[in-house]
């Protein structure tokens, strides 16, 4: 049984779902139950997973999935519906800590720009990052906005050297430019794909690319 603001956050997210297909921000569900802090809604969210009642996709952006309603909304099951929302990763218990993790520059999520390192620390909540080391990267561009990744966003990404079919990975090309992208396999060649048709895969030889980490999360600043 959900309490009240477990239902009526359940409820919000599935009628935003329904509305256009697009999960609320933290921000926009911490308005809606007039809650004062985001750490309420990541408590919130949490037990609505481990009740069996949403989950968090892996490898995009803050996607959550809708698995079904109390019988007290009088609502028949939704089918599951990808969203562009955090990266599924396993919760910390404190759920409103802060971990400081290295901030690289900007990346482009359009034309692979350099991925600059640098020394400055950005505070991100410990329940959008799982195991693993993790680093953040500046998005420049808007090729990946249909994955709901924006020109601005902080992209969240754990440290690997290795992708799997469809995961949004870092790749440094020719050891020079780093990109966000799909990461395809396309015959012998490695493809990264845009999530914006405006914009056309890029093909390489898979010499020419190396994976430098998967993405895991995202923040947004709303001015």
């Amino acid at each position: 049984m959900l309490t009240p603001k477990q239902q009526e956050l359940l409820s919000f997210i599935h009628d935003r779902l329904e509305e256009g297909g697009v999960s609320p921000s933290f921000e926009e569900m911490k308005d809606a139950l007039d809650l004062r802090s985001k750490s309420g809604i990541h408590r919130l969210i949490n037990a609505l997973e481990e009740r069996g009642f949403i989950r968090r996709l892996p490898n995009r952006a803050r996607a959550l999935e809708v698995l079904k309603l109390p019988d007290a909304m009088h609502r028949a099951p939704v089918p599951p519906v990808a969203l562009a929302a955090k990266a599924a990763a396993p919760i910390p218990i404190a759920a409103n800590d802060v971990l400081e993790i290295p901030l690289h520059g900007r990346i482009a999520a359009g034309v692979p720009i350099e991925a600059m390192e640098g020394q400055t620390m950005l505070s991100v909540p410990a329940a959008l990052l799982g195991s693993g080391d993790h680093y953040a990267l500046e998005v420049s561009g808007d090729s990946m906005v249909e994955a709901g990744i924006l020109d601005g966003d902080f992209a969240l990404i754990q440290r690997t050297d290795v992708a799997r079919e469809g995961q949004i990975v870092v790749a440094l090309i020719d050891d020079n430019e780093a990109t966000l992208k799909y990461f395809r396999r396309d015959g012998a060649r490695v493809r990264l794909d845009p999530a914006n048709p405006a914009y056309e895969p890029q093909v390489y030889d898979p010499r020419q690319v190396r994976i430098q980490g998967k993405l895991a999360g995202l923040l947004r600043r709303y001015n």
